[in-house]
Formats: structure tokens, C-alpha cells, sequence
């Protein structure tokens, strides 16, 4: 990796950085001294279900706060994690224009990780579901990498990341309006309710539409989250309702099959029908009960989620302007599940914490699916609409999933420096399958098909911490630890109907690491090194007919080192920087390709980078100008199998320039200012088909094509002024 290639398109954000460096003087030319950090813990749950210092965690979590996303003006996932070492999030893919495909340890998969929100999976027992996901009014989001194989079992592999939102009643609240080019923009209000006794409850509302340069995508989302808590019979019960309607029109993926990495159409056209869409809603709702038992905690969670998805869209099969050259399909999607945990946390001794629980989840998903064939130019001029067009095939799908496990993990400090946590858990899973295809151009009973799997597992994970020198104020921490886990294999929900349930999913990995922090808080790193080994990962290829269909893929190996540098010159001005090395490759599978058998042992993953940076410069007062400037480089990466075809290295900038007075600050933000356009996620519904990074916004604000977001916010809305 090369320094001019990390720093290519410098010139872009120029303007912006030029602007935050002038800011800075006029804070330091103030009367009052200088403000200087003060040393806090920074505090996670994902690891451990119980508050802890990430430092003394054997593993490796970062957490973003809800004040840096602010800071940032991060509203979407890929902003959010920008800055997180080792995680490049790809805007876009296959759930629509509003969803995102998240890479964790070299592996880019939309099912590999699991995405969980304020404790509960957010997807349940299937994919994660991230076109209805939501940042308004976040406190921190935390990040895992690895699996969670004791405490979030057969759902996680590569990482977990974790959305919390504000709690109940919060204090506080922000009211704020954003508008940009392609028709883009949106509001919100997030306030804290009236309260009453024990009684608090706060509001969430939020709607938006986003634009895009690609022709006829676009996306509408809005969104309600209610959260209340009531102190009562000796504990506090919770009960949150959120409701989400995301009615998106998608973009098409590109084909490439050149080695140079060229694109075989039009940039920015669209091959769907006319009236293609992915409209999703969805309704959740959760209800706990917290209280103190016999010296610990006991902790029960119930949620219920309904989802119902209706698509239409299409991929072409034919680089040529025959008739046909796309085949589409109508699918309607609905899915069900119930998620439940209860468990108890007791502190043994001053030494000693130990976590017993057990948690069920449940998920049924039942699609009907109808597939066409049509024409379309490859410039996308035209497009017909599905409805004119006569339907070959229909499937049919009901797959239903209930998992269950008893899991138990303990923390011990056998001396003041040592942290040792362990844990095990039992897995069950049972998977019932029905699906069934027939010929619709002439009267057909169809063909159906039926298939069960029962898994019962064991999984665990032992890390151990050593606090070589310091204390927790500054400190120097070393770690391992080792995990073992399986997750039942993903369903893409394509219009196809396989009956066969493949092989669960399984990993082994190891990871050693060192972490610190410094000069009284004021400088942290962390350096990691990990490998997993990986068997049966499901990947896509297309059948004899073109459609797609899912596969195990033998075994993989992922590997790689991570480093994570971050500072704070002042309380409100701090930095980060982060490198990875990823080396993901196959080590055993063999496919047919071109209708040859073909080994890959050896071959490195599709879409998967060795080299990636970040860097970032916050600058965030509690008054006047305050911007932020963040960069982003992914190295080269093969887009197909056989490894013929390599994407170069791309750069991307996002900034963004504000001024803050009292309640209310207004602010410019962009993404992707130097308006890069590489190919980032694979389509696993057209072949050999990927997912370009969108040029979100248009403006010639500073005479390039970039991403532009101008907002205005206000804050500290009491319920009192809200009424």
C-alpha cells in the first residue's frame, strides 16, 4: 500500500480541511484555559452482558459515541464505522439502496455478522435487517469483532455490532431538518416525554427520502421508536414499540468480466422494469423486566417482530440486445420472530462475576415468487414494466427456525492484573423447510420438496488479559483468547425455492492482542492479530436456468493484523488513524465454472481487500465553528473467484463544516467528496454482477461532482417546551 494511493484525490476535501484548521485558532485565542480530556473507562456490554471497560476485555470491541456520530454528522452505518479498524461498510447491495454490506475480519457478507439493537437481534434467526435500521437519537454503537459464541450463539461470526440507543426519559432532546440535491431529505424529532413518578418514556419520529445519481433509485424511509420504563415490583420494567416503513426503488448491480475491472454498462443506469421496488414494514415490539436478585441481577427480555416485504426487480442474463436479455421476478416476503432471554449475574467474591442463561429464538419466513423474462437496452432507456410481461415460474417457500441455548460464562481475576473469561453454551436448532416451484405458462401441480436439520452443538470461548504495566488510567493490556462457534446457513430469499438446507456454518478462531492507554487518557492504541478457520461458507452461483441459488464453499482461512491509534489534543479536538492487513482465501473447494470443475485452493475471496486505512480529525466545541475530515482507503481486490479479475485501490473523503450556537447549530456535510465510484459489494442475485459506490449527492459547491448534506439541528428540547 502506497502512501500516494491512500492520499489520492487529495485535492477534494481541501476547502473543508482549510476551513476546520482556521477554526482552531479562534478557540485558542479565548480567555478561558484550555479545556484538557479527563480519563473516563469507556464502557461496553456486547462482550460481557455487564458494564466493562473495554481495556480489560479480552478481545477486541470498539465503541463509538453517540457524541462522535454527532460530531461527525454520521446518520448511516457506513459513516458511522468509518473510522472502526479493520471495517469498511459498502453502502447499498442487495437489500436496496437503503441497506448496507458490512466487511469484519476480510469477510464481506450481509449474513456473516450479526446486528443486534438495544440487546435483541435486529433480523432475528435470518439476515440481518439493515435497510430498516436507524441512528436517530443513538448513545454509543459497539462494535466485536469475532464471533459471539456463548452469550449470542448460532447467530454471529465475524462480529457483532450493537446499535443502543438512548435510554427511556433520557434527557434531552434534538430536533433537526437536512436537505439535499437529487429531491434528498428528511427530518427528526427525538424528546424526552412527561415522566411521572417511576414513570419515563421518550419519542422517536423520523422521515426521509435520499436521492441518488443512478437512475430511478431511490429510497423513502420513515420511522417511529416509542421507549418507557416503569420502576415497579421491586425492578424496572421496559417496553419499547418501534415501527418502520422503507419503500426503496433499487439500483441495478454492473457486470464486469474484463481483467482491468471495466464496467459492461452505462455508469449510473438502471436494467430493472419500470416499477421495480423492495418495500419493506416492519413492526417490533419488546417488553423486560430488570431487577436486583440475591446480590446480582436478573434480566429477562421478550421481543416480537413482523416484517413484510413486496419486491420487484430484475437482473440481466445477456451482455447483447437480444430478446430477452434480464429475467425478473415478483416476490412477497413475510417473516415472523420472537426472540427471548432471561438470565441472572451474580459478583462472587471481589474476584469473581459469573453470567447463566438461556435465550430461544424463533423465525418463520414464508416468500411467493414468480419469475419473467424481458428485454431491456443495456443503456436501461425504457424499461418495460413487469406487468406486461408473462410469468414462467412460481415459487414457493416456508422455512422455519428455532433456535435455543443454555449458556454460562465467568469472570475471574485470579490476581489484580489477571482477567481471565470463559464460557460455554449448549446449542439445539431445528430447521423445517417446504419448497415448491411449478410452470405457470400452462396448468402445473409443480413439483415440492421437504427438508429438516437438528443440530445440537457446543460452542464456547476462553480470553485471558494481563495488565503488563500502569493502571487503568495508563496502562498497557495484553490478550488472547480462542472461540469456536457454527450458525445455520444464511437464506438469500431469491426467487428460487431450494428445498435442501445446507450445511450449518462453522469457525474455529484464535486472537492475540495488545491494547493501551496513555498520558492520563489522552492517547489509546490497539494492536491485534487474528486467524479463523472457516468451513462450509455459503456462497452464491447461478444454475443451469441463470437463477441463483446458494452453496457450501469447503473451507476458508482469514487472517490478518489490525491497529487502531487514536488522541485527543483537547476535550474537543481528537484524531484516529487505523490499519489492517487482511489475507482471506480459499483452502479447500472446488466448483464448477465455465463448465469446468475448477479448484480455488488458495485463491483469496471475492471482494475482499488486504490493505485498509482510515483517518479522521474531529474538531467539535460546545460553541462556534466546529468540522471533521475523514478519509478512507481500501486496496485492491479481486471481484471473482478464479481471481482474474482485479479492482484497483480506491480513496474516498467525506467532511463536513458547521457552526454551533447555544440549542442550535447548522452544517454542511459530504461523502465521498473525490465522487470514486468502485465496484464495493458482489450481487449474489445477478451473476457476475457488483454493487458501484453511489455518488449520493450532486453540487458544484466546490466544482466536483461529490455528496453534499446541508442540516440544521437544535437540541436540549425539554418536555416542557415540547408541550
Amino acid at each position: 500500500m502506497s502512501v500516494s494511493g491512500i492520499f489520492r484525490g487529495l485535492h477534494a476535501p481541501v476547502a473543508f480541511a482549510c476551513l476546520l484548521g482556521a477554526a482552531l485558532p479562534l478557540s485558542a485565542q479565548a480567555p478561558q484555559g484550555e479545556p484538557t480530556p479527563t480519563v473516563t473507562e469507556t464502557i461496553q456490554v456486547t462482550a460481557t452482558r455487564t458494564p466493562e471497560d473495554v481495556e480489560t476485555v479480552p478481545a477486541s470491541v470498539t465503541v463509538i459515541s453517540g457524541d462522535d456520530l454527532t460530531a461527525r454528522g454520521a446518520l448511516d452505518l457506513p459513516s458511522a464505522l468509518a473510522l472502526a479498524a479493520g471495517v469498511s461498510v459498502a453502502p447499498g447491495g442487495e437489500n436496496g439502496p437503503a441497506g448496507s454490506v458490512p466487511e469484519i475480519w476480510g469477510l464481506r457478507e450481509f449474513d456473516a455478522f450479526l446486528l443486534v439493537v438495544d440487546g435483541v437481534p435486529w433480523g432475528g434467526a435470518f439476515n440481518p435487517a439493515l435497510p430498516s435500521l436507524d441512528l436517530t437519537n443513538v448513545d454509543r454503537i459497539e462494535i466485536l469483532r469475532g464471533a459471539a459464541p456463548v452469550l449470542f450463539g448460532a447467530t454471529s461470526f465475524v462480529g457483532v455490532i450493537q446499535v443502543i440507543h438512548r435510554q427511556a426519559g433520557a434527557a434531552g432532546g434534538a430536533v433537526s431538518a437536512w436537505g439535499g440535491s437529487f429531491s434528498s431529505g428528511g427530518a427528526a424529532v427525538a424528546v424526552p416525554l412527561p415522566q411521572s413518578g417511576g414513570f419515563r418514556q421518550s419519542l422517536t419520529v423520523n422521515g426521509e427520502r435520499q436521492g441518488f445519481k443512478d437512475d430511478r433509485t431511490r429510497f423513502d424511509r420513515g420511522h417511529v421508536l416509542y421507549r418507557s420504563s416503569l420502576n415497579a415490583a421491586g425492578g424496572t420494567f421496559r417496553f419499547d414499540l418501534d415501527g418502520s416503513i422503507v419503500n426503496q426503488r433499487p439500483a441495478s448491480p454492473v457486470p464486469i468480466e474484463d481483467p482491468d475491472a471495466a464496467l459492461l454498462t452505462p455508469l449510473d443506469s438502471n436494467q430493472n422494469p419500470s416499477n421495480a421496488k423492495l418495500d419493506d414494514g416492519r413492526l417490533h415490539f419488546v417488553t423486560g423486566y430488570d431487577r436486583g436478585l440475591a446480590g446480582g441481577s436478573w434480566s429477562t427480555t421478550l421481543a416480537l417482530t413482523h416484517s413484510k416485504r413486496d419486491s420487484i426487480r430484475g437482473f440481466l442474463t445477456s451482455l447483447e440486445e437480444v430478446d430477452p436479455n434480464a429475467e425478473g421476478f415478483h416476490q412477497s416476503l413475510k417473516t415472523d420472530d420472537v426472540y427471548f432471554d432471561t438470565h441472572l449475574a451474580w459478583r462472587l467474591g471481589t474476584s469473581a462475576h459469573l453470567v447463566a442463561g438461556v435465550d430461544y429464538l424463533y423465525g418463520r419466513a414464508k416468500a411467493d415468487s414468480q419469475t419473467f423474462d424481458y428485454f431491456i437496452p443495456l443503456d436501461g432507456t425504457h424499461p418495460p414494466s413487469s406487468a406486461d410481461q408473462p410469468l414462467d415460474h412460481g415459487f414457493n417457500l416456508d422455512d422455519e427456525r428455532n433456535f435455543s441455548g443454555l449458556y454460562l460464562q465467568t469472570e475471574w481475576d485470579p490476581t489484580s492484573r489477571f482477567h481471565v473469561v470463559a464460557g460455554a453454551r449448549l446449542n439445539h436448532t431445528v430447521e423445517k423447510r417446504m419448497a415448491g416451484d411449478r410452470e405457470l405458462s400452462f396448468p402445473d401441480p409443480g413439483d415440492e420438496g421437504t427438508d429438516q436439520r437438528t443440530v445440537t452443538r457446543g460452542s464456547g470461548s476462553i480470553g485471558v488479559s494481563w495488565l503488563a504495566w500502569g493502571d487503568a488510567n495508563s496502562g498497557f493490556w495484553l490478550f488472547a483468547d480462542y472461540r469456536d462457534t457454527f450458525k445455520p446457513a444464511a437464506l438469500d430469499f431469491g426467487p428460487e425455492a431450494e428445498s435442501e438446507i445446507l450445511n450449518p456454518e462453522t469457525a474455529r478462531s484464535g486472537e492475540v492482542g495488545l491494547k493501551s492507554r496513555l498520558a492520563g487518557g489522552r492517547f489509546e492504541w490497539e494492536l491485534t492479530a487474528f486467524q479463523m478457520d472457516f468451513e462450509n461458507l455459503v456462497v452464491p452461483r447461478a444454475t443451469e436456468e441463470g437463477l441463483p441459488e446458494l452453496v457450501n464453499a469447503g473451507s476458508e482461512r482469514f487472517k490478518g493484523i489490525e491497529l487502531d491509534v487514536k488522541g485527543r489534543l483537547r476535550s474537543d479536538l481528537w484524531w484516529q488513524a487505523t490499519y489492517a492487513w487482511h489475507d482471506a482465501r480459499f483452502r479447500d473447494f472446488e466448483e464448477e465454472l465455465d463448465g469446468e470443475n475448477t479448484r480455488l485452493d488458495g485463491n483469496r475471496l471475492q471482494l475482499s481487500a488486504k490493505d485498509q486505512a482510515s483517518a479522521g480529525l474531529v474538531y467539535s466545541p460546545g460553541r462556534g465553528l466546529f468540522g471533521s475530515v475523514v478519509v478512507n482507503y481500501v486496496g485492491s481486490r479481486f471481484l471473482d473467484e478464479q481471481n482474474e479479475i482485479l479492482a484497483p485501490s480506491y480513496t474516498t473523503w467525506s467532511a463536513g463544516i458547521g457552526y454551533r450556537s447555544g440549542p442550535w447549530e447548522l452544517r454542511l456535510d459530504g461523502q465521498n467528496l473525490n465522487d470514486t465510484r468502485p465496484p464495493v459489494s458482489l450481487s449474489e442475485l445477478g451473476d457476475g454482477q457488483y454493487y458501484i459506490l453511489p455518488a449520493l449527492f450532486q453540487t458544484c459547491l466546490i466544482n466536483t461532482p461529490h455528496s453534499i448534506r446541508l442540516s440544521f439541528r437544535a437540541w436540549d428540547l425539554s418536555p416542557q417546551a415540547v408541550l
